[in-house]
């Protein structure tokens, strides 16, 4: 198959290992950023490139390529299939009108290589297709309820998050959390180191994401994040 893979860079290792040598990728994504680019020559390059595609795979967690969709910026057929990272909305929150067969996915770095695809519908009806696209794809997979946060993002976000409070509150050192996590519990990373791997300011928009959709205590953000968020920076483990 010949995979499409929208603001994917973050998670190109992680794409060919997943599903391996046997299909043809495509990392580039035309841009409005430069001098020369006009809506048209964007339209006509991206055009391009998903009709040349098997399957999409939009990284981008803001639900941005969906936007296009809906201002028929592109043309997309059921032979289509789209998968759009629902880490941090849901396909009906994106707003995903387009004609091709749409899933949610989860992208983010360090939890999209499995052996297990965590997808959700956007149509009951198209859980066939899924299966037929999964097989080709060399992969099995799980469906879960299309929410803010899926369920493995949710759930280690907010481990996160309260790994945060822990530190804040001055009950333990980031060192000591990600240690006793890994000791205690036979976590692949500490709650830290997790978070940076999968980068600090995803982790955030999850949580954000969640906070805003269900106003769950569980889900605000600790301060502590927030400023590494809104830093750019890592946690210093």
């Amino acid at each position: 198959m010949h995979i499409l893979v929208i603001d994917g860079g973050h998670v190109e290792t992680e794409f060919r290992e997943k599903f391996g040598p046997a299909h043809e990728y495509s990392f580039h994504w035309p841009t409005l950023e430069g001098e020369n680019d006009t809506m048209e020559t964007f339209r006509q390059s991206g055009q391009a490139a998903l009709d040349a595609a098997d399957v999409v795979f939009d990284c981008n967690p803001s639900g941005s390529f969906s936007l296009y969709m809906t201002g028929s910026v592109f043309v997309l057929t059921k032979a289509t299939t789209v998968f759009m990272e629902a880490s941090d909305t849901s396909l009906i929150y994106a707003g995903f009108t387009a004609a091709a067969v749409a899933f949610g996915f989860c992208g983010l770095p360090t939890l999209l290589n499995r052996s297990l695809l965590e997808v959700s519908l956007y149509h009951e009806a198209d859980r066939a297709k899924l299966a037929e696209t999964c097989a080709a794809l060399g992969t099995d997979y799980r469906v879960v309820a299309d929410r803010v946060g899926l369920v493995t993002p949710r759930v280690i976000c907010q481990i996160i998050n309260e790994a945060c409070f822990t530190v804040q509150e001055g009950t333990a050192t980031m060192q000591d959390v990600d240690l006793g996590m890994k000791l205690g519990t036979s976590y692949p990373r500490g709650p830290f180191a997790w978070a940076n791997a999968m980068g600090v300011e995803r982790v955030y928009a999850v949580l954000e994401a969640l906070w805003h959709d269900t106003h769950d205590e569980r889900y605000k953000v600790c301060p502590l994040l927030k400023r590494q968020a809104l830093r750019g920076e890592p946690f210093a483990v």
